[in-house]
């Protein structure tokens, strides 16, 4: 089909779409689909394939119009878009723009709007300076790690009958939560609860009220919880509870010696290859946390003189998107019991949508804004590079590196791993060409924290 056509760019990368189609095209069409009327259409008094044109007309008059309009518009709109690259996103639906005049037999127009891919403009970094905070390991650092590898390979036993609950005791107990008249609430009772004393791991953060108790022991405990709490359910609320310690048992740390480092792995024979191996872990971790500050620093500065209008659907695709994740992770698959926890929270998806829309957008725009430096760049992924990153996560693990590269392959992952080579890869080099400037003085944890 032969047709004219105009686009006009509209804001936040979507195009407006006018087709013309010319008289006798028009009546081709219509006639077209007269004709397949007429090969399918019964009515009552003439045999199938028989029926006049002007009976299908008076009888279906305003149906064939709308139909061939219909037909018309599709067939024009793919005429129009063949080999342009002005095409309408898989997640964009065409919108028709007014209600066109549509006449078997004479000219027609119309136009529709949709989005399209958006462009993407990159400003010079020109020697822009990244500031990195300063961090060294501490001894501190490696005295955290030994403690985490002494708590990991605590034995835990019970205590005396006589004993007392302390702070690091692990606890079982029983409770359910009273009513004003000291009465048990239907639905609040639980049984056999284990924490750790101290660790804060309880809904009602019962830590401190349980010290000083000995097994077999009930305590009515009533406590409020702020505005702020941690849990909604118990924000601003004041709950009272009967809470019955029934079991009591403490943890053994074992003694920081070679015994200690034998027990953690049979590649050490001393607590000081322990505390090597440990060093050496931790100065790699800060390696890879300063790597990845710098990382973010850097493409902060390439957002800022980056210009891109994201299109309305491809941000509406991203957000349904994290949606069905947070479902996933929820273990939901009924949107509407989804719905439902939502409304029970006071909100609604378009409030979610709404918090998550500047980080979605900020996601959308650095990753168009990387794929497009990545594709101007030239730079590739070679089959040696890739066996490199399998090596490199192979080494980190309990994987040989033929079982990394058969995983990846199986989960069709080697084209996104090529990608992820050519990203590093472009990183590097926009790194080279930057200035770091020394930031703050953190301690490690604080780092970690800060790079979460």
């Amino acid at each position: 089909m032969t047709v004219s056509k105009t686009f006009d760019k509209l804001a936040n990368s979507a195009v407006k779409l006018t087709v013309t189609v010319a008289k006798d095209e028009v009546q081709k069409s219509y006639g077209e689909m007269i004709k397949d009327y007429v090969k399918n259409v019964q009515l009552p008094g003439f045999r199938k394939g028989k029926v006049p044109t002007n009976v299908l007309e008076r009888k279906f008059g305003e149906q064939l119009k709308v139909e061939a309009m219909s037909r018309l518009m599709d067939d024009a709109v793919q005429s129009a878009l063949e080999g342009e690259s002005l095409v309408p996103l898989q997640y964009s639906q065409p919108e028709l723009d007014g209600q066109p005049d549509y006449q078997p037999g004479e000219a027609f127009s119309f136009a529709i709007t949709y989005d399209v891919f958006p462009a993407v403009t990159v400003g010079d970094l020109g020697g822009a300076e990244l500031e990195v905070p300063v961090c060294v390991i501490a001894k501190a650092d490696e005295e955290r790690e030994l403690a985490e590898i002494r708590e990991r390979n605590a034995i835990v036993m019970d205590k005396a009958a006589t004993a007392k609950a302390a702070k690091s005791d692990v606890a079982t107990i029983d409770y359910v939560e009273l009513d004003a008249e000291g009465k048990e609430i239907e639905g609040t009772k639980r049984q056999d609860f284990v924490f750790e004393i101290g660790s804060g791991n309880n809904l009602y953060k019962l830590d401190d009220d349980l010290v000083g108790l000995k097994v077999g022991a009930e305590k009515v405990i009533e406590k409020t919880f702020p505005a702020d709490y941690e849990y909604n359910e118990l924000a601003g609320t004041t709950k009272k509870l009967n809470v019955k310690l029934t079991k009591l048992k403490e943890k053994k740390l074992p003694e920081l010696d070679d015994d200690l480092a034998q027990d953690v792995s049979e590649q050490f024979k001393t607590l000081d290859d322990l505390k090597a191996d440990i060093r050496a872990k931790l100065e790699k971790r800060l390696a890879d946390q300063l790597k990845s500050l710098q990382e973010k620093a850097l493409i902060e500065k390439l957002l800022e003189k980056a210009t891109v209008e994201l299109p309305a659907s491809m941000v509406r695709a991203e957000l349904e998107m994290r949606l069905r994740n947070l479902m996933e992770r929820m273990g939901m698959k009924d949107a509407a019991q989804f719905q439902q926890i939502l409304t029970m929270s006071g909100k609604s998806p378009d409030d979610l949508f709404n918090e998550w829309r500047p980080d979605a957008q900020k996601a959308i725009k650095t990753r168009l804004m990387l794929d497009k430096l990545v594709s101007d760049s030239g730079l590739g992924a070679s089959d040696e590079d890739v066996t490199v990153e399998y090596a490199k996560m192979a080494e980190g693990s309990s994987m040989t590196v033929e079982q990394v590269k058969e995983e990846y392959e199986r989960r069709k992952m080697v084209d996104y791993l090529r990608d992820r080579i050519k990203e590093d890869k472009l990183l590097a080099d926009l790194m080279g060409k930057t200035k770091l400037k020394k930031g703050k003085k953190l301690a490690f944890v604080d780092l970690v924290k800060e790079n979460k």
